[in-house]
């Protein structure tokens, strides 16, 4: 194996994808015109958060802007946020004291760094939330390392994330924008149950969030709309996308897969 190659590649989805959410958090919109897992304005991305969901009165609290539509699942307590897209990291820090404000809670905190080595110590959280982010990582076997380096032994995690139940035309990996919307970079189903097993995790669950790429199809969310134009006639995104909800445990100190406990917020989210 070419292993600069291999970190080349690596570096320029990171970069492309850096680039592309940062653009989106650039924007005065909420959402990102069709270049991420979401509808393609303020309404749909109030929809989408409510199909995964978020309650009216969770939106309600928000800063305006805060709901960008970037997500596929997982409502989330308190959380440290991780996130290397600078742009990203800033529009989401400026929106803690109207948060604070409105809701009475002081529960965030928002760390620079990359979800495949995260800025978080070992052993020192209790959940692990990752809201659509892993497919868009070149490195999935580490980051699903990473996630189980950061839990107390015991600790669980908790992943919204598109898959696939079947690869996708060579025409669609291609596509930027799909890989900036979480959809170029997603495995099959079969491979994330592996590499969260090979990780060390245990009780592993997976399930298909019916009717979530039907949705987005029907909202004409343009990045899918895009790639109904690349499928073979008589097919739809559906046939090929899910968005999966994936729980998982870390196994208690009994365990010889367990080193020491640590000491940690509640919660970690790799990636706001």
């Amino acid at each position: 194996m070419d292993t600069n190659r291999t970190t080349n590649e690596a570096e320029a989805v990171r970069a492309a994808v850096r680039e592309g959410y940062g653009k989106i958090a650039q924007k005065d919109t909420s959402c990102c015109a069709g270049v991420s897992c979401c509808g393609s304005n303020a309404e749909d991305s109030t929809k989408l958060a409510q199909y995964v969901g978020y309650s009216v009165e969770e939106l309600a609290a928000l800063p305006d802007g805060a709901n960008m539509g970037l997500s596929c699942g997982n409502p989330a307590g308190r959380a440290i946020g991780v996130d290397m897209t600078p742009d990203m990291l800033g529009k989401a820090r400026k929106n803690i004291a109207a948060y604070r404000e409105r809701s009475g809670l002081d529960n965030v905190e928002f760390r620079l760094g990359e979800i495949e080595h995260l800025p978080v110590a070992d052993n020192s959280v209790d959940v692990v939330i990752s809201n659509c982010v892993i497919n868009l990582s070149p490195e999935k076997p580490q980051v699903w390392r990473e996630l189980a380096r950061v839990l107390k032994p015991g600790g669980r995690v908790a992943v919204s994330d598109l898959a696939l139940f079947k690869p996708l035309p060579q025409e669609v990996r291609e596509m930027v924008e799909a890989l900036v919307g979480c959809v170029a970079g997603a495995v099959l189903v079969s491979e994330t149950e592996r590499m969260a097993r090979e990780a060390g995790l245990t009780d592993i669950r997976l399930k298909p969030k019916e009717g979530y790429v039907e949705a987005m199809t029907a909202w004409n969310d343009p990045l899918y709309q895009k790639i109904v134009e690349h499928l073979p006639a008589g097919s739809g995104p559906e046939d090929y996308i899910t968005s999966l909800e994936i729980t998982a445990r870390k196994p208690p100190l009994n365990s010889a897969h367990n080193p020491s406990p640590g000491r940690g917020e509640c919660c970690a989210q790799p990636v706001a």
